[in-house]
């Protein structure tokens, strides 16, 4: 960003299951999960956010970053060590601990020997995968708000508005998805929009008459939602000033973007902390589970957090899918768009859309950041 403005703008950072099928026979204990690295320790700000938002004690919260730390860097291996076997994956955050679902005894004990505890269940991801990738091939009513494979319930959960739910489109949808695989359906009370916004003040980007902002620094520019702008469409500042252009956009289908910078910004590996907390650095980007807590940075509504409620959900929005989306229980509101979710002190992905608000509450959905830097070939920038 531009040399003469201070640490906090020059950041500028952000914006914003009824058939089931699974047979579970419930989760087999396991060896101590590895003790992670130590880590610096969490800020007060980030501490306070965790407490205020999932009703954790600081010294709670602190345990929880650790073990989900430790559950992210088992989760990988234990995968692996399943093979075909595999069901799915979340941490359980009344263990402090990664569960991972199996579809066969025999591949139990190993996976346990990495420090996961297991779950026998009667259908396997790919086959799950195989069951929502026949839903994207469908056209939605408005009445779905989205789907995605859910290890938990190991099935695919179908997301309807709540009062559209006997509507015959989307009882039409349901029917075709259950005829398609394990389905559980559950109700939402709004569909899920964008977040992004007209002009307003604050420390946002600008691109046309809308404001988004800055989700993560990469060399050479930031990530950002795709609904913010197209490819080639010019950025403006905090300032008004020239800042840089879309390199490359796409949604739907996909809703993200990379903005390459112009000289007199720079990039920092920092997410604004609004002074609600110290502005955070960004350390790397590696995936958190399923049951994780995440919080999120937005020019709107600053600093809140939640947990991760699903990965790979096909989100209907009114101008059409987008996949591959994950789910939280953070809210957000209109300006957050682009932002930034970091589960400690990773990565996650930028702001897409959600609905609610952060006085009564919510869910948002964020584009994962690790798709967004393999489809452009960037760089995050680390500290």
């Amino acid at each position: 960003m531009k040399h003469t403005r201070p640490l906090r703008a020059a950041v500028a950072a952000v914006l914003l299951t009824l058939g089931l099928n699974a047979a579970h026979v419930g989760v087999a204990s396991a060896v101590p999960l590895p003790e992670p690295a130590p880590a610096p320790s969490a800020s007060v700000g980030l501490l306070d956010a965790m407490r205020r938002d999932l009703g954790l004690t600081a010294s709670q919260a602190e345990e929880r970053l650790s073990a989900e730390k430790a559950a992210a860097a088992v989760e990988k291996t234990a995968r692996q060590a399943a093979g075909g076997a595999y069901g799915g994956s979340w941490y359980e955050p009344s263990t402090g601990r990664l569960v991972v679902a199996v579809t066969d005894r025999a591949q139990e004990s190993e996976v346990r020997a990495l420090g996961a505890d297991t779950r026998l269940v009667r259908h396997s991801a790919a086959a799950l995968d195989r069951a929502k990738a026949r839903l994207d091939t469908l056209r939605a009513p408005a009445g779905v708000a989205g789907w995605h494979v859910d290890p938990p319930t190991n099935s695919v959960v179908v997301t309807v508005v709540r009062t559209e739910r006997e509507a015959p489109a989307v009882r039409a949808f349901v029917d075709r998805a259950r005829a398609g695989g394990p389905v559980t359906v559950v109700e939402t009370a709004q569909a899920p929009r964008t977040y992004a916004a007209g002009t307003v003040g604050g420390d946002p980007y600008y691109t046309g008459n809308v404001r988004c902002s800055i989700g993560f620094s990469v060399y050479g520019g930031f990530v950002t939602a795709g609904h913010c702008g197209q490819a080639g469409a010019a950025v403006r500042g905090w300032d008004g000033s020239a800042m840089g252009t879309f390199q490359g956009s796409s949604f739907p289908g996909n809703d993200y973007a990379y903005v390459g910078i112009h000289s007199g910004w720079w990039t920092v590996p920092v997410v604004l902390g609004w002074g609600t907390i110290p502005d955070q650095l960004v350390r790397g980007s590696a995936e958190a589970p399923v049951g994780a807590s995440i919080c999120r940075s937005g020019s709107t509504t600053h600093w809140h957090c939640g947990t991760v409620l699903a990965k790979n959900e096909t989100v209907n929005y009114s101008q059409g899918a987008v996949y591959q989306m994950t789910k939280t229980s953070v809210c957000a509101e209109g300006g957050d768009s682009g932002g930034s979710f970091l589960s400690g002190d990773q990565a996650q992905g930028v702001t897409s859309g959600g609905w609610g608000n952060c006085s009564s509450g919510g869910q948002t959905w964020f584009q994962p950041i690790n798709e967004i830097l393999g489809r452009y070939g960037l760089t995050l920038h680390t500290a």
